[in-house]
């Protein structure tokens, strides 16, 4: 029987993926937490100093930390311990705490002239929107991991959402406690969100001894 050569077809397009990291973005590690602090506090950048302290601790997606509102975090001219908010995604209420080194951040970023009658905690500097949008989030981002020497594209917004709750999973081993921090409604979607797999299960097992 004849052998039969099919024709050379050339894809019209590139691969969506291509020269992208694809899957799982990781979380920040401390050391590189406070590398990008430390250039915030040289460069006297307020603004980016507490945007990304606020990331940090509260663990909001994207959508949620640029809409934060001055009442949210300040009553009484002092800085709230804790704030609750309303998820945009889940319509359900998350907590966070505030770490003092945060708390000192947001009330000296509120006290300056640029802050003057702002409703919100991160103002657009685009007349026309009244708080920074999750796109100028995401390039602050790009350039805060770049700035340390980190590949940009291996960080997103969930990347800074991640980063103290899985902190806290790899010190303590308890996922319910990051569930909650994170605001998820399934133990599952911490799991996937975290990337917990059967190692880390057995790694923390293997610690305990009863």
């Amino acid at each position: 029987m004849p052998r039969v050569q099919l024709p050379v077809v050339t894809p019209m397009c590139k691969a969506w993926n291509k020269g992208r990291i694809i899957g799982q973005k990781r979380p920040l590690l401390p050391k590189q937490v406070w590398a990008i602090r430390a250039r915030f506090e040289l460069a006297g950048n307020l603004r980016d100093l507490a945007l990304f302290n606020v990331a940090i601790d509260s663990k909001l997606r994207g959508c949620d930390l640029v809409k934060l509102t001055v009442p949210d975090l300040i009553k009484n001219h002092r800085v709230r311990e804790r704030v609750s908010v309303i998820q945009s995604k889940t319509k359900r209420p998350v907590q966070f705490e505030l770490s003092e080194n945060t708390r000192k951040t947001v009330l000296a970023w509120v006290r300056t002239p640029e802050m003057l009658a702002c409703l919100f905690m991160f103002p657009s500097r685009f007349h026309d929107r009244p708080h920074i949008s999750t796109r100028q989030y995401a390039r602050l981002i790009r350039d805060w991991v770049k700035a340390i020497g980190l590949e940009p594209r291996g960080y997103v917004l969930h990347s800074l959402r991640r980063t103290k709750a899985a902190e806290i999973y790899r010190k303590t081993g308890n996922l319910r406690a990051a569930q909650l921090l994170l605001g998820h409604t399934k133990v599952d979607s911490t799991m996937g969100y975290l990337g917990v797999e059967l190692e880390d299960a057995l790694s923390i097992a293997e610690r305990i001894d009863i």
